[in-house]
């Protein structure tokens, strides 16, 4: 690069800086007016600042932010590798699939195979078991925990099962010592869905670092964004390999991109039924896809991840404000515990409205709602009752009556750094004026029919 081209791109980030001070000023909260989100990104001139530096590179694919990212996101958990891809669900996608490959032996999975699950939650942690024609086998969860009834493991194996997928509830881990031992009593892979629980631990290790494979999202609303992205994590360098070669179109060539012959024997193959020498760059072990992210969305995730502990923090704090504030009403609502011996890095406040109240979840929420307040349900609730699971093979464990409890009374509202204690307060001052309306009314109507 010439010193002039130096000179001109310091020039524009020294503006994009600038830029950002303008464009994105600090706005008062005003209760009532103002949204209250569930969730957000979160940001400073530092991200516009490294996505227009990356944009200026023009390398429009994975590049040196790319490596970069994965270099410190696997430090963050002390793993070796991080694999970039285009959102969590993509990284689920992978992390799943790339156990269907030969290269693994007796251990890959087979069409038929059984895969330990949960119905509670978001579909794509259960999607890549069906698209890779396994058979989810769907075990109960606990409430508050929101996570896996553990108690059902054994019962939930068969001479079938395989594998175990699962994601930490709205940041709250599972009962990972249970799962981990289920796992390695009966040689099963261990999956572990972290899209909404980065930096949450175990007995003080972070989670991600317990499974097989574990994996990670960028989308908006996650710890950290990078607008669209993912990521799978791994200790083990035969399963990275894999998961890049179903990432990379199925390719058995590990090269990156821009780079040739690592292996050292580019026309030296001999695989399939290929004729010997032929290109290990257009060579497919795998039936694949292409789910890489640009360099522009890495740099971004870059300057976010310097951010992550702060935003964790923040998150826990929130959460715990909540909480003391909503405990005086724990005759109306069930909030949430953290699994035992664990530290959760809060997604969400989870909230299940007891049977016995005067109102039920969708009164409570559409009043928060109406007030500005963002609510979210416990995403699928029960995914067996949602119409594109409608003659998916399965089995199921028991009645699954917590899921559905789920599915009928639970909600949850944001823990998000972009949640002020102003706007906190303001969230609690709604709930006591629901409440109040909601106990008076009954009340009242409990007088009349006394009188009457």
């Amino acid at each position: 690069m010439t010193a002039k081209a130096e000179a001109l791109r310091a020039q524009i980030l020294e503006l994009v800086a600038e830029y950002y001070a303008a464009a994105f000023p600090t706005c008062d909260f005003v209760p009532g007016e103002t949204p209250v989100p569930v969730s957000g990104r979160i940001f400073d001139a530092t991200e516009l600042e490294y996505l227009v530096d990356a944009s200026l590179d023009f390398w429009l694919t994975t590049g040196r932010f790319a490596d970069q990212f994965e270099r410190e996101f696997a430090r963050f958990f002390g793993l070796r590798h991080a694999i970039l891809v285009n959102s969590g669900s993509s990284a689920n996608l992978l992390a799943l699939s790339c156990l269907t490959s030969p290269k693994l032996g007796d251990r890959r999975l087979r069409p038929g195979d059984e895969v330990i699950t949960v119905a509670t939650g978001f579909p794509t942690t259960v999607n890549p078991i069906i698209q890779n024609n396994l058979v989810p086998v769907f075990v109960d969860v606990t409430i508050p925990t929101y996570n896996m009834d553990v108690t059902r493991l054994e019962e939930a194996h068969s001479e079938r099962t395989r594998a175990i997928m699962l994601a930490h509830t709205l940041g709250n881990p599972f009962d990972l010592g249970a799962v981990t031992d289920f796992a390695r009593q009966h040689d099963l892979w261990l999956i572990e869905d972290c899209c909404d629980a980065v930096g949450a631990t175990f007995h003080g290790q972070k989670v991600g670092t317990f499974g097989d494979l574990a994996t990670v999202s960028f989308y908006p609303a996650h710890h950290i964004t990078m607008g669209e992205g993912g990521c799978v994590l791994t200790n083990h360098p035969l399963l990275k390999t894999l998961v890049k070669s179903f990432r990379d179109w199925g390719r058995d060539c590990w090269c990156e991109p821009g780079k040739e012959n690592t292996c050292g024997k580019r026309f030296d193959w001999q695989l399939g039924d290929l004729p010997h020498g032929y290109d290990h760059k257009y060579i497919y072990s795998h039936i694949g896809y292409n789910l890489k992210l640009t360099d522009m969305q890495a740099a971004v995730g870059i300057a976010q991840l310097k951010k992550l502990p702060d935003f964790i923090e923040t998150r826990r704090g929130n959460f715990a404000a909540l909480y003391d504030g909503l405990k005086a009403y724990e005759d109306f609502f069930i909030l949430p515990q953290a699994t035992p011996d664990a530290e959760p890095s809060w997604f969400g406040f989870p909230i299940t409205v007891r049977e016995s109240t005067p109102f039920t979840r969708n009164d409570l929420v559409r009043f928060l709602e109406s007030r500005e307040i963002g609510t979210r349900l416990l995403f699928g609730g029960n995914l067996l009752c949602q119409p594109a699971y409608v003659g998916v093979p399965h089995r199921v464990v028991g009645s699954l009556e917590n899921t559905d409890r789920v599915m009928n009374g639970t909600f949850w509202i944001g823990v998000f750094p972009g949640i002020t204690r102003l706007m906190i307060s303001y969230i609690l001052e709604t709930f006591n004026t629901f409440v109040a309306e909601r106990t008076l009314v009954k009340s009242s109507a409990s007088r009349r029919t006394s009188v009457s």
